[in-house]
Protein backbone atom coordinates (compact mmCIF):
# COMPACT_ATOMS: atom_id res chain seq x y z
CA UNK A 1 0.00 0.00 0.00
CA UNK A 2 1.36 3.41 -1.04
CA UNK A 3 -0.25 6.76 -0.26
CA UNK A 4 0.97 9.62 -2.47
CA UNK A 5 1.05 12.91 -0.61
CA UNK A 6 1.48 16.01 -2.77
CA UNK A 7 3.32 19.06 -1.43
CA UNK A 8 3.08 22.35 -3.31
CA UNK A 9 5.86 24.93 -3.43
CA UNK A 10 4.23 27.10 -0.76
CA UNK A 11 3.63 24.20 1.65
CA UNK A 12 7.08 23.87 3.21
CA UNK A 13 5.89 23.44 6.80
CA UNK A 14 8.40 21.22 8.58
CA UNK A 15 6.16 21.12 11.67
CA UNK A 16 3.11 19.70 9.90
CA UNK A 17 1.67 16.62 11.56
CA UNK A 18 2.30 14.61 8.40
CA UNK A 19 5.99 14.58 9.25
CA UNK A 20 5.72 13.42 12.86
CA UNK A 21 7.11 10.01 11.97
CA UNK A 22 8.53 8.35 8.89
CA UNK A 23 6.24 5.80 7.23
CA UNK A 24 7.50 3.82 4.22
CA UNK A 25 3.93 3.63 2.96
CA UNK A 26 3.85 7.40 2.42
CA UNK A 27 5.40 8.86 -0.72
CA UNK A 28 5.89 12.64 -0.58
CA UNK A 29 5.95 14.32 -3.99
CA UNK A 30 7.26 17.78 -4.83
CA UNK A 31 7.50 19.01 -8.40
CA UNK A 32 8.87 22.00 -10.29
CA UNK A 33 6.52 22.51 -13.22
CA UNK A 34 6.04 24.96 -16.05
CA UNK A 35 2.37 25.05 -15.09
CA UNK A 36 3.39 27.07 -12.03
CA UNK A 37 6.13 29.17 -13.61
CA UNK A 38 4.00 30.18 -16.58
CA UNK A 39 0.50 31.15 -15.41
CA UNK A 40 1.87 34.67 -14.90
CA UNK A 41 5.28 36.18 -15.65
CA UNK A 42 7.26 35.85 -12.42
CA UNK A 43 10.30 37.61 -11.01
CA UNK A 44 13.44 35.53 -11.46
CA UNK A 45 14.16 35.51 -7.71
CA UNK A 46 10.66 34.25 -6.95
CA UNK A 47 11.11 31.20 -9.17
CA UNK A 48 14.66 30.63 -7.96
CA UNK A 49 13.90 30.97 -4.24
CA UNK A 50 10.82 28.74 -4.34
CA UNK A 51 12.62 26.01 -6.26
CA UNK A 52 15.68 26.23 -4.01
CA UNK A 53 13.48 26.09 -0.89
CA UNK A 54 11.55 23.11 -2.29
CA UNK A 55 14.79 21.26 -2.93
CA UNK A 56 16.02 22.04 0.56
CA UNK A 57 12.73 20.83 2.03
CA UNK A 58 12.87 17.58 0.05
CA UNK A 59 16.37 16.93 1.42
CA UNK A 60 15.13 17.66 4.93
CA UNK A 61 12.30 15.15 4.57
CA UNK A 62 14.60 12.50 3.13
CA UNK A 63 17.15 12.97 5.90
CA UNK A 64 14.34 12.44 8.44
CA UNK A 65 13.59 9.07 6.86
CA UNK A 66 10.62 10.02 4.71
CA UNK A 67 10.19 8.60 1.23
CA UNK A 68 10.44 11.46 -1.26
CA UNK A 69 9.98 11.82 -5.01
CA UNK A 70 11.23 15.11 -6.42
CA UNK A 71 10.71 16.22 -10.01
CA UNK A 72 13.11 18.98 -11.04
CA UNK A 73 12.28 21.42 -13.82
CA UNK A 74 14.72 19.69 -16.20
CA UNK A 75 13.81 16.09 -15.36
CA UNK A 76 13.15 14.28 -18.68
CA UNK A 77 10.17 12.52 -17.07
CA UNK A 78 8.62 15.81 -15.92
CA UNK A 79 5.41 16.40 -17.91
CA UNK A 80 5.31 20.01 -16.61
CA UNK A 81 1.79 19.91 -15.18
CA UNK A 82 0.62 18.71 -11.79
CA UNK A 83 -2.18 16.37 -12.99
CA UNK A 84 -0.06 14.77 -15.72
CA UNK A 85 2.82 14.11 -13.34
CA UNK A 86 0.45 12.71 -10.72
CA UNK A 87 -1.07 10.30 -13.24
CA UNK A 88 2.35 8.99 -14.14
CA UNK A 89 3.52 8.66 -10.54
CA UNK A 90 0.31 6.98 -9.38
CA UNK A 91 0.72 4.34 -12.08
CA UNK A 92 4.46 3.91 -11.59
CA UNK A 93 4.32 3.50 -7.80
CA UNK A 94 1.02 1.60 -7.73
CA UNK A 95 -0.46 4.23 -5.47
CA UNK A 96 -3.55 3.16 -3.52
CA UNK A 97 -4.60 6.57 -2.13
CA UNK A 98 -3.94 10.25 -2.86
CA UNK A 99 -3.74 13.08 -0.33
CA UNK A 100 -2.89 16.75 -0.68
CA UNK A 101 -2.78 19.80 1.58
CA UNK A 102 -5.40 22.49 1.04
CA UNK A 103 -4.08 24.86 -1.65
CA UNK A 104 -4.17 28.57 -0.92
CA UNK A 105 -4.97 29.64 -4.49
CA UNK A 106 -8.40 29.17 -6.03
CA UNK A 107 -7.11 27.87 -9.38
CA UNK A 108 -5.08 25.10 -7.70
CA UNK A 109 -7.89 24.32 -5.30
CA UNK A 110 -10.25 23.74 -8.22
CA UNK A 111 -7.69 21.83 -10.27
CA UNK A 112 -6.83 19.42 -7.47
CA UNK A 113 -10.44 19.01 -6.33
CA UNK A 114 -11.47 18.10 -9.88
CA UNK A 115 -8.49 15.79 -10.21
CA UNK A 116 -9.21 14.03 -6.92
CA UNK A 117 -12.88 13.59 -7.77
CA UNK A 118 -12.02 11.85 -11.04
CA UNK A 119 -9.52 9.41 -9.51
CA UNK A 120 -10.36 5.73 -9.21
CA UNK A 121 -8.53 5.53 -5.86
CA UNK A 122 -9.47 7.24 -2.57
CA UNK A 123 -8.45 10.90 -2.41
CA UNK A 124 -8.61 13.52 0.33
CA UNK A 125 -7.60 17.11 1.03
CA UNK A 126 -5.98 17.80 4.42
CA UNK A 127 -5.52 21.00 6.41
CA UNK A 128 -2.27 22.86 5.86
CA UNK A 129 -2.18 23.56 9.63
CA UNK A 130 -0.91 27.08 9.04
CA UNK A 131 -3.62 29.75 9.27
CA UNK A 132 -5.39 30.96 12.39
CA UNK A 133 -8.77 31.02 10.64
CA UNK A 134 -10.72 28.76 8.31
CA UNK A 135 -11.33 29.74 4.72
CA UNK A 136 -14.93 30.73 5.40
CA UNK A 137 -14.50 32.37 8.80
CA UNK A 138 -14.42 35.96 7.58
CA UNK A 139 -17.51 35.37 5.44
CA UNK A 140 -19.32 34.03 8.49
CA UNK A 141 -18.23 37.00 10.58
CA UNK A 142 -19.22 39.72 8.09
CA UNK A 143 -22.29 38.02 6.63
CA UNK A 144 -24.20 40.29 4.26
CA UNK A 145 -22.48 43.52 5.29
CA UNK A 146 -21.66 45.77 2.35
CA UNK A 147 -18.24 46.72 3.70
CA UNK A 148 -15.93 44.27 5.38
CA UNK A 149 -13.78 46.52 7.57
CA UNK A 150 -10.65 44.84 8.80
CA UNK A 151 -10.61 46.59 12.17
CA UNK A 152 -13.65 44.75 13.55
CA UNK A 153 -12.27 41.42 12.36
CA UNK A 154 -8.88 42.22 13.89
CA UNK A 155 -10.39 43.01 17.28
CA UNK A 156 -12.24 39.72 17.23
CA UNK A 157 -8.99 37.88 16.43
CA UNK A 158 -7.16 39.65 19.25
CA UNK A 159 -9.82 38.66 21.77
CA UNK A 160 -10.20 35.13 20.45
CA UNK A 161 -6.49 34.36 20.52
CA UNK A 162 -5.65 36.39 23.63
CA UNK A 163 -3.06 38.53 21.87
CA UNK A 164 -2.08 41.82 23.53
CA UNK A 165 -5.01 41.48 25.92
CA UNK A 166 -5.32 42.04 29.66
CA UNK A 167 -6.67 39.41 32.03
CA UNK A 168 -9.90 41.41 32.11
CA UNK A 169 -10.37 41.00 28.35
CA UNK A 170 -9.38 44.54 27.36
CA UNK A 171 -6.65 45.54 24.90
CA UNK A 172 -3.36 46.32 26.59
CA UNK A 173 -2.63 50.03 26.68
CA UNK A 174 -6.35 50.76 26.56
CA UNK A 175 -6.47 50.92 22.76
CA UNK A 176 -6.85 48.41 19.97
CA UNK A 177 -4.89 50.32 17.36
CA UNK A 178 -1.82 52.57 17.56
CA UNK A 179 -1.59 53.30 13.86
CA UNK A 180 -1.73 57.07 14.37
CA UNK A 181 1.62 56.89 16.18
CA UNK A 182 3.34 54.95 13.39
CA UNK A 183 3.67 57.56 10.64
CA UNK A 184 7.08 59.17 10.97
CA UNK A 185 9.39 60.02 8.11
CA UNK A 186 12.93 58.62 8.38
CA UNK A 187 15.87 61.03 8.13
CA UNK A 188 18.73 58.58 8.56
CA UNK A 189 18.62 57.91 12.30
CA UNK A 190 18.35 55.35 13.77
CA UNK A 191 20.42 53.55 11.17
CA UNK A 192 18.92 50.78 9.09
CA UNK A 193 20.03 47.43 10.64
CA UNK A 194 22.83 45.66 8.82
CA UNK A 195 21.87 42.96 6.35
CA UNK A 196 22.21 39.67 8.23
CA UNK A 197 20.31 37.23 6.03
CA UNK A 198 22.18 34.20 4.73
CA UNK A 199 23.52 34.47 1.20
CA UNK A 200 23.14 31.58 -1.24
CA UNK A 201 24.85 30.79 -4.53
CA UNK A 202 22.35 29.11 -6.84
CA UNK A 203 23.86 29.79 -10.25
CA UNK A 204 23.59 26.10 -11.17
CA UNK A 205 19.87 26.02 -10.38
CA UNK A 206 19.33 29.26 -12.26
CA UNK A 207 21.10 27.76 -15.29
CA UNK A 208 18.69 24.79 -15.14
CA UNK A 209 15.71 27.13 -14.97
CA UNK A 210 16.90 29.15 -17.96
CA UNK A 211 17.77 26.03 -19.96
CA UNK A 212 14.27 24.68 -19.31
CA UNK A 213 12.86 27.73 -21.13
CA UNK A 214 11.22 29.35 -18.13
CA UNK A 215 10.40 33.01 -18.78
CA UNK A 216 10.94 35.58 -16.05
CA UNK A 217 11.85 39.20 -15.43
CA UNK A 218 13.85 41.09 -12.83
CA UNK A 219 17.33 40.45 -11.49
CA UNK A 220 17.95 36.80 -10.45
CA UNK A 221 20.92 37.58 -8.16
CA UNK A 222 21.58 33.85 -8.33
CA UNK A 223 25.09 34.12 -6.89
CA UNK A 224 23.91 35.99 -3.77
CA UNK A 225 20.30 35.08 -3.16
CA UNK A 226 19.23 36.46 0.22
CA UNK A 227 15.86 34.81 0.82
CA UNK A 228 15.57 32.10 3.52
CA UNK A 229 15.45 28.61 2.05
CA UNK A 230 14.53 26.59 5.13
CA UNK A 231 12.97 26.93 8.55
CA UNK A 232 16.28 27.40 10.40
CA UNK A 233 17.16 30.40 8.25
CA UNK A 234 13.65 31.84 8.61
CA UNK A 235 13.78 31.53 12.41
CA UNK A 236 17.18 33.23 12.43
CA UNK A 237 15.73 36.06 10.35
CA UNK A 238 12.83 36.39 12.79
CA UNK A 239 15.29 36.59 15.70
CA UNK A 240 17.26 39.38 14.04
CA UNK A 241 14.12 41.35 13.22
CA UNK A 242 12.74 41.16 16.76
CA UNK A 243 16.08 42.14 18.30
CA UNK A 244 17.22 44.87 15.91
CA UNK A 245 14.30 46.24 13.87
CA UNK A 246 11.01 45.69 15.70
CA UNK A 247 11.72 48.45 18.27
CA UNK A 248 11.70 50.98 15.40
CA UNK A 249 9.23 49.29 13.07
CA UNK A 250 6.21 51.22 14.33
CA UNK A 251 7.65 54.70 14.00
CA UNK A 252 8.97 54.18 10.48
CA UNK A 253 6.75 51.52 8.92
CA UNK A 254 5.32 54.07 6.45
CA UNK A 255 8.62 55.83 5.71
CA UNK A 256 10.38 55.62 2.33
CA UNK A 257 13.94 56.51 1.44
CA UNK A 258 16.42 56.28 -1.40
CA UNK A 259 19.09 55.48 1.20
CA UNK A 260 17.49 52.34 2.63
CA UNK A 261 15.48 49.62 0.92
CA UNK A 262 14.61 47.57 4.03
CA UNK A 263 14.47 50.15 6.82
CA UNK A 264 12.90 48.31 9.79
CA UNK A 265 10.67 45.89 7.93
CA UNK A 266 10.91 42.19 8.73
CA UNK A 267 11.01 40.76 5.17
CA UNK A 268 9.42 37.66 6.73
CA UNK A 269 6.43 37.51 4.38
CA UNK A 270 8.12 35.09 1.98
CA UNK A 271 8.98 32.68 4.80
CA UNK A 272 5.45 33.01 6.18
CA UNK A 273 3.72 32.54 2.85
CA UNK A 274 5.63 29.36 1.98
CA UNK A 275 4.98 28.21 5.58
CA UNK A 276 8.53 27.96 6.89
CA UNK A 277 7.21 30.03 9.79
CA UNK A 278 3.79 29.89 11.39
CA UNK A 279 1.87 33.13 11.99
CA UNK A 280 1.33 32.20 15.62
CA UNK A 281 5.04 31.88 16.41
CA UNK A 282 5.78 35.23 14.75
CA UNK A 283 2.97 36.91 16.69
CA UNK A 284 4.13 35.32 19.95
CA UNK A 285 7.72 36.46 19.43
CA UNK A 286 6.62 40.03 18.80
CA UNK A 287 4.28 40.08 21.80
CA UNK A 288 7.00 38.66 24.04
CA UNK A 289 9.33 41.46 22.96
CA UNK A 290 6.79 43.96 24.31
CA UNK A 291 6.29 42.02 27.54
CA UNK A 292 10.10 41.95 27.96
CA UNK A 293 10.14 45.74 27.37
CA UNK A 294 12.36 45.21 24.35
CA UNK A 295 9.97 46.93 21.91
CA UNK A 296 7.26 49.60 22.38
CA UNK A 297 3.61 48.67 22.28
CA UNK A 298 2.85 50.80 19.21
CA UNK A 299 5.51 48.98 17.17
CA UNK A 300 4.44 45.53 18.35
CA UNK A 301 0.73 46.18 17.86
CA UNK A 302 1.33 47.56 14.36
CA UNK A 303 3.37 44.54 13.37
CA UNK A 304 0.95 42.02 14.88
CA UNK A 305 -1.99 43.75 13.15
CA UNK A 306 -0.40 42.98 9.78
CA UNK A 307 -0.36 39.25 10.54
CA UNK A 308 -3.18 38.50 12.98
CA UNK A 309 -5.45 41.08 11.38
CA UNK A 310 -4.68 41.92 7.79
CA UNK A 311 -3.17 38.62 6.59
CA UNK A 312 -6.02 36.48 7.91
CA UNK A 313 -8.59 39.04 6.81
CA UNK A 314 -7.54 39.27 3.15
CA UNK A 315 -7.48 35.48 2.96
CA UNK A 316 -11.08 35.47 4.12
CA UNK A 317 -12.03 38.08 1.50
CA UNK A 318 -10.31 36.01 -1.18
CA UNK A 319 -12.11 32.75 -0.43
CA UNK A 320 -15.46 34.46 0.06
CA UNK A 321 -15.35 36.32 -3.25
CA UNK A 322 -13.55 34.06 -5.71
CA UNK A 323 -13.68 33.48 -8.60
CA UNK A 324 -15.63 36.64 -9.42
CA UNK A 325 -13.35 38.90 -7.40
CA UNK A 326 -10.62 38.50 -10.01
CA UNK A 327 -12.56 40.58 -12.54
CA UNK A 328 -13.37 43.49 -10.17
CA UNK A 329 -13.13 46.85 -11.96
CA UNK A 330 -15.61 49.35 -10.54
CA UNK A 331 -14.08 52.31 -12.42
CA UNK A 332 -13.81 50.51 -15.76
CA UNK A 333 -10.10 51.32 -15.98
CA UNK A 334 -8.41 49.90 -19.06
CA UNK A 335 -5.10 51.68 -19.73
CA UNK A 336 -2.07 49.53 -20.44
CA UNK A 337 0.81 49.47 -17.98
CA UNK A 338 3.59 51.84 -19.07
CA UNK A 339 6.72 50.08 -20.26
CA UNK A 340 8.72 51.37 -17.29
CA UNK A 341 6.78 49.05 -14.99
CA UNK A 342 9.11 46.40 -16.41
CA UNK A 343 12.31 48.44 -16.42
CA UNK A 344 12.03 51.18 -13.78
CA UNK A 345 13.12 53.66 -16.43
CA UNK A 346 11.01 56.69 -15.51
CA UNK A 347 11.92 60.26 -14.56
CA UNK A 348 9.60 60.12 -11.53
CA UNK A 349 12.19 59.46 -8.84
CA UNK A 350 9.84 57.78 -6.38
CA UNK A 351 8.60 55.26 -8.93
CA UNK A 352 12.05 54.76 -10.42
CA UNK A 353 13.30 53.83 -6.97
CA UNK A 354 10.34 51.67 -5.89
CA UNK A 355 10.08 49.75 -9.16
CA UNK A 356 13.86 49.54 -9.56
CA UNK A 357 14.13 48.13 -6.05
CA UNK A 358 11.36 45.65 -6.85
CA UNK A 359 13.11 44.51 -10.01
CA UNK A 360 16.42 44.13 -8.17
CA UNK A 361 15.22 42.52 -4.94
CA UNK A 362 11.71 41.15 -5.72
CA UNK A 363 10.54 43.20 -2.75
CA UNK A 364 9.20 46.61 -1.78
CA UNK A 365 7.47 47.40 1.48
CA UNK A 366 3.75 47.96 1.80
CA UNK A 367 3.76 51.76 1.47
CA UNK A 368 5.90 51.64 -1.67
CA UNK A 369 3.44 49.12 -3.10
CA UNK A 370 0.32 51.01 -1.99
CA UNK A 371 1.15 54.72 -2.06
CA UNK A 372 3.65 54.82 -4.91
CA UNK A 373 3.02 52.09 -7.48
CA UNK A 374 -0.61 51.41 -6.58
CA UNK A 375 -1.44 55.08 -6.12
CA UNK A 376 -0.07 55.95 -9.55
CA UNK A 377 -1.82 52.99 -11.21
CA UNK A 378 -5.19 54.01 -9.76
CA UNK A 379 -4.80 57.70 -10.53
CA UNK A 380 -3.74 56.93 -14.11
CA UNK A 381 -6.60 54.48 -14.68
CA UNK A 382 -4.43 51.45 -15.40
CA UNK A 383 -6.21 48.16 -16.03
CA UNK A 384 -6.56 46.61 -12.54
CA UNK A 385 -6.22 43.07 -13.86
CA UNK A 386 -2.90 44.00 -15.49
CA UNK A 387 -1.83 45.67 -12.25
CA UNK A 388 -2.80 42.52 -10.33
CA UNK A 389 -0.76 40.27 -12.61
CA UNK A 390 2.24 42.59 -12.30
CA UNK A 391 2.08 42.55 -8.49
CA UNK A 392 1.56 38.78 -8.48
CA UNK A 393 4.63 38.29 -10.63
CA UNK A 394 7.13 40.80 -9.28
CA UNK A 395 6.99 40.27 -5.51
CA UNK A 396 8.57 37.24 -3.90
CA UNK A 397 5.85 37.04 -1.25
CA UNK A 398 2.97 37.43 -3.71
CA UNK A 399 0.63 34.47 -3.79
CA UNK A 400 -2.81 35.10 -5.20
CA UNK A 401 -4.78 34.63 -1.96
CA UNK A 402 -2.95 37.52 -0.30
CA UNK A 403 -1.92 39.60 -3.30
CA UNK A 404 -5.24 39.83 -5.17
CA UNK A 405 -7.33 41.41 -2.38
CA UNK A 406 -4.45 43.74 -1.56
CA UNK A 407 -4.17 44.83 -5.19
CA UNK A 408 -7.76 44.87 -6.43
CA UNK A 409 -9.32 45.89 -3.11
CA UNK A 410 -6.85 47.94 -1.09
CA UNK A 411 -4.66 49.37 -3.85
CA UNK A 412 -7.01 49.80 -6.83
CA UNK A 413 -10.40 50.07 -5.06
CA UNK A 414 -11.64 47.90 -7.93
CA UNK A 415 -14.13 46.10 -5.67
CA UNK A 416 -15.97 49.37 -5.05
CA UNK A 417 -15.18 49.54 -1.36
CA UNK A 418 -15.78 46.04 -0.02
CA UNK A 419 -12.31 45.99 1.51
CA UNK A 420 -11.14 49.63 1.76
CA UNK A 421 -13.20 52.48 3.15
CA UNK A 422 -11.80 54.87 0.54
CA UNK A 423 -9.40 54.80 -2.42
CA UNK A 424 -5.79 55.09 -1.23
CA UNK A 425 -4.80 57.97 -3.47
CA UNK A 426 -2.75 61.05 -2.81
CA UNK A 427 -0.99 63.93 -4.48
CA UNK A 428 2.76 64.48 -4.24
CA UNK A 429 2.35 66.07 -0.80
CA UNK A 430 2.10 62.68 0.92
CA UNK A 431 5.13 61.32 -0.94
CA UNK A 432 7.15 64.40 -0.07
CA UNK A 433 6.16 64.14 3.60
CA UNK A 434 6.99 60.44 3.98
CA UNK A 435 10.12 60.14 1.82
CA UNK A 436 13.24 61.80 0.48
CA UNK A 437 12.40 61.00 -3.15
CA UNK A 438 11.22 64.44 -4.20
CA UNK A 439 14.53 66.21 -3.70
CA UNK A 440 16.25 64.31 -6.50
CA UNK A 441 13.35 64.26 -8.94
CA UNK A 442 12.97 65.96 -12.31
CA UNK A 443 9.44 66.91 -11.33
CA UNK A 444 8.50 69.48 -8.69
CA UNK A 445 6.30 68.16 -5.92
CA UNK A 446 4.74 71.55 -5.07
CA UNK A 447 3.68 72.42 -8.63
CA UNK A 448 0.27 71.38 -9.98
CA UNK A 449 0.49 72.47 -13.61
CA UNK A 450 3.20 72.91 -16.20
CA UNK A 451 5.59 70.35 -17.65
CA UNK A 452 7.72 70.17 -14.50
CA UNK A 453 4.75 69.65 -12.16
CA UNK A 454 4.70 66.27 -10.42
CA UNK A 455 2.28 64.00 -12.34
CA UNK A 456 0.71 62.83 -9.08
CA UNK A 457 -0.78 66.27 -8.45
CA UNK A 458 -2.88 66.72 -11.59
CA UNK A 459 -3.73 63.03 -11.73
CA UNK A 460 -5.06 63.15 -8.17
CA UNK A 461 -7.57 65.89 -8.88
CA UNK A 462 -8.44 64.45 -12.28
CA UNK A 463 -9.17 61.06 -10.67
CA UNK A 464 -11.58 62.66 -8.20
CA UNK A 465 -13.28 64.70 -10.92
CA UNK A 466 -13.82 61.88 -13.38
CA UNK A 467 -15.01 59.43 -10.71
CA UNK A 468 -17.33 61.79 -8.83
CA UNK A 469 -20.34 59.60 -9.64
CA UNK A 470 -18.81 56.65 -7.79
CA UNK A 471 -17.00 58.47 -4.98
CA UNK A 472 -18.78 61.70 -4.12
CA UNK A 473 -20.92 60.04 -1.45
CA UNK A 474 -17.89 58.67 0.41
CA UNK A 475 -17.63 60.62 3.70
CA UNK A 476 -13.86 60.15 3.81
CA UNK A 477 -13.56 62.09 0.54
CA UNK A 478 -15.83 64.97 1.54
CA UNK A 479 -12.94 67.35 2.20
CA UNK A 480 -11.08 66.90 -1.13
CA UNK A 481 -14.34 67.22 -3.05
CA UNK A 482 -15.04 70.49 -1.23
CA UNK A 483 -11.54 71.65 -2.17
CA UNK A 484 -12.11 70.65 -5.78
CA UNK A 485 -15.41 72.54 -5.93
CA UNK A 486 -13.87 75.69 -4.42
CA UNK A 487 -11.05 75.86 -6.96
CA UNK A 488 -11.18 78.69 -9.49
CA UNK A 489 -12.14 77.51 -12.97
CA UNK A 490 -8.72 78.50 -14.27
CA UNK A 491 -6.99 76.18 -11.79
CA UNK A 492 -9.31 73.27 -12.54
CA UNK A 493 -8.74 73.80 -16.27
CA UNK A 494 -4.96 73.84 -15.76
CA UNK A 495 -5.12 70.62 -13.74
CA UNK A 496 -7.33 68.97 -16.36
CA UNK A 497 -4.92 69.99 -19.11
CA UNK A 498 -1.88 68.74 -17.19
CA UNK A 499 -3.60 65.42 -16.40
CA UNK A 500 -4.46 64.93 -20.09
CA UNK A 501 -0.82 65.58 -21.03
CA UNK A 502 0.40 63.08 -18.48
CA UNK A 503 -2.06 60.38 -19.57
CA UNK A 504 -1.19 60.93 -23.22
CA UNK A 505 2.50 60.25 -22.58
CA UNK A 506 2.65 57.73 -19.74
CA UNK A 507 5.51 55.82 -21.31
CA UNK A 508 7.63 58.97 -21.50
CA UNK A 509 7.20 60.18 -17.93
Amino acid sequence: MTVLRLLLGDQLNANHSWFGRADPGMLYVLMEVRQETGYVLHHAQKILAIFAAMRDFAKHLASAGHRVCYLSIDDPHNLQSIPANLDRLIARHRVTAFEYLAPDEWRLDRQLADYAEALAIPAAMRDSEHFLTGRDEAAGFFGSRRRWTMESFYRRMRARHGVLMTSAGAPVGGRWNFDAENRKAWHGSPAEPAECRAMHDHRDLWAQIVAAGVDSFGEPRAEHLRWPLNRAEAVAQLDVFVDRALPYFGDYQDAMSERASRLFHSLLSFALNVKMLSPREVIDRAEQAWRDEAAPLAAVEGFIRQILGWREYVRGVYWARMPGYASSNVFGHDRELPGWFWTGDTQMNCLRHAIGQSLEHAHAHHIQRLMLVGNFALLAGLDPQQVHRWYLGIYIDAFEWVEMPNTLGMSQFADGGLLATKPYVSSAAYIHRMSDYCGGCRYRHAERSGERACPFNALYWDFLARNRGVLAGNPRLAMPYRQLDRMPDTRRDALRKRAAEVLDRLDAL
